[in-house]
């Protein structure tokens, strides 16, 4: 006789991660970059969403208007987490049906894979009864790519290292629009483009802003830079397009690329600056991906229920 499945479905979200700036070292003996970057967390309007149910074996089903970019992918970092995470409370008879619903574009700078990855480690905790802490599960994902501790934490911080080195810092909510010009960059050819230009001896690590207020911290933010975004638009110059796009809409306070692009964020002086400039762009540009949305600050929780 079958096992009859458990029908209750527990769902986590996997926010965009936005690099606010991004400065690049040269690569060391192990070939990694060093980095520094403040990094900040999207709401539900720009998220993927992990759904889990327990399940006699493990299965993942992907979905939604992203699914397509992901159906040649040799590897899944959802699946690469729920086998770790399994793998770290040796129980290795356990199962779920995991249903990824992507929102987020693949290979698009905004960490979609990693952010899906930190989801179902949370999902799976919960559904499993496992209860690691957040710095059990910060370990546990650190093997899965350098974005997933980050993921993991979903509160505003800035990554050193190589993404190891978490710092927390005080952030105020960032009213802002992601928009992808319909590419992807591999992230690997970006960094490989970027070392071409030679060895960046201005690298640091730099103290963050610490504004309290929307208006300075923006202000503040205009004074760092992302060392990758030359490079990327050498092989995408849309996105210098996108950059300008964004920097032409009424109440734009700033606007960069996130991570190794393509996609670019811009930071407006209201919500409601924020979502007419959604709506602008998507009308003239309708094969971009275009979303509105607050990235949160560090006075609100991170949020992975549904």
């Amino acid at each position: 006789m079958s096992a009859v499945p458990d029908r209750s479905i527990t769902t986590a979200w996997a926010p965009a991660k936005v690099n606010l700036y991004l400065h690049v070292g040269s690569p060391g003996a192990g070939g990694l970059h060093p980095v520094d970057s403040l990094v900040m967390f999207a709401d539900m309007r720009a998220a993927d969403r992990i759904s889990a149910r327990t399940w006699p074996q493990l299965t993942l089903a992907v979905e939604g208007p992203g699914a397509r970019g992901l159906k040649n992918a040799p590897n899944n970092l959802s699946l690469a987490a729920a086998m770790a995470l399994r793998d770290a409370c040796g129980r290795s008879g356990l199962g779920a049906a995991l249903t990824l619903h992507k929102e987020l574009p693949v290979a698009g700078g905004v960490g979609g894979g990693s952010a899906d990855a930190a989801a179902t480690l949370h999902v799976l905790n919960k559904v499993w009864g496992i209860d690691f802490g957040g710095a059990a599960l910060e370990r546990l994902a650190t093997p899965l790519g350098s974005d997933v501790p980050a993921c993991i934490r979903g509160r505003p911080l800035v990554m050193r290292g190589t993404g190891e080195r978490l710092y927390d810092t005080d952030a105020p909510a960032l009213p802002a629009v992601l928009v992808n010009p319909g590419m992807t960059l591999e992230t690997r050819r970006v960094f490989e483009r970027f070392d071409q230009k030679g060895p960046n001896r201005t690298f640091r690590e730099t103290d963050p802003p610490d504004a309290e207020d929307l208006p300075g911290f923006a202000a503040a933010i205009q004074g760092y830079r992302n060392d990758l975004e030359p490079a990327a638009i050498s092989m995408c110059p849309e996105i210098g397009k996108v950059i300008q796009m964004l920097r032409a809409e009424k109440g734009c306070l700033v606007a960069r690329m996130s991570g190794s692009g393509p996609t670019c964020f811009g930071i407006f002086q209201s919500e409601d600056a924020a979502e007419r400039a959604e709506q602008a762009i998507s009308a003239r540009k309708r094969k971009y991906w275009v979303r509105a949305t607050t990235l949160r600050g560090s006075e609100q929780a991170p949020h992975y229920g549904a």
